[in-house]
């Protein structure tokens, strides 16, 4: 099988698997509805699959590539790169808040993510919310469904519990490999974040609801009472209201909320 797809050969440590079908291009485009009035940003546009179309419905946007070959590519588009911002960085590394208070207006992100790091990099992001409308992204499916997860599923995990602190979860289609070069060995999906504007439970310290979480699926096959007896007693979950012999995937947000706030008092 191929991994050339106009010209450029995919790169195995970049991740790169090319969206050619235009079908689910559209879909996905009609699913961001993007105005001239928003500050569009594509993370990893790669051979423009998106990037292109997207140009055709707008005035502006904004790349943000790592490949320093397709960043150069993307310069000289003959179509739109009037158009174009391109930004040749590691968006691991890339400071939404700032470019959100320079464009004095909040983001709205997109893009067919690297699936090799598409979870840390939706951390990242997640850690600039407050500057960010919304993100539709392009991810492999057992992620999107770890995103939607709800208590009780097998899918439900920290992953789950992160992403729905920090965002409502809207799965929006599910994508066949064939729609891409080459061909990933996974199903795909597109989802939609969007931050929430108000914390659906309440924190001391994020980062303690994250250990918590690290903890409690970390060993996902004990109960509560083993796998966070380091952070916490039988006596003090049982004065939470929460029943120590229950596994991590049946407490809710608000119950690791709860717990981690406690740890944060004691």
């Amino acid at each position: 099988m191929t991994k050339t797809h106009l010209g450029h050969t995919a790169r195995k440590r970049f991740g790169q698997n090319f969206l050619k079908d235009e079908l689910v291009i559209d879909r996905i485009l009609n699913a961001i509805a993007p105005t001239n009035d928003d500050v569009l940003i594509e993370i990893g546009p790669g051979l423009g699959a998106l990037t292109e179309p997207m140009c055709e419905r707008v005035e502006a946007l904004t790349v943000i590539e790592l490949d320093r070959d397709l960043a150069e590519r993307l310069r000289h588009h003959p179509f739109h790169h009037q158009k174009l911002t391109v930004i040749e960085q590691d968006a691991m590394r890339f400071d939404f808040g700032q470019l959100s208070q320079e464009r004095q207006s909040k983001l709205r992100v997109f893009g067919n993510l690297p699936y090799n790091i598409s979870t840390p990099l939706m951390f990242h992001l997640f850690s600039h919310q407050d500057a960010i409308v919304d993100m539709h992204f392009m991810l492999q499916k057992e992620v999107v469904d770890r995103l939607a997860a709800t208590p009780g599923s097998k899918h439900y995990g920290r992953l789950s519990v992160m992403a729905q602190y920090y965002c409502d979860v809207i799965p929006v289609l599910t994508v066949p490999p064939g729609a891409f070069v080459p061909p990933p060995k996974v199903n795909s999906a597109v989802v939609k974040l969007v931050p929430h504007t108000q914390a659906p439970v309440s924190l001391n310290q994020v980062e303690h609801l994250d250990k918590v979480c690290k903890a409690a699926f970390g060993q996902r096959r004990k109960t509560i009472r083993n796998s966070l007896k380091d952070f916490v007693s039988e006596a003090e979950l049982s004065a939470l209201g929460i029943d120590a012999g229950l596994r991590a995937e049946k407490l809710s947000l608000q119950d690791f909320a709860t717990i981690a706030n406690t740890i944060n008092e004691s």
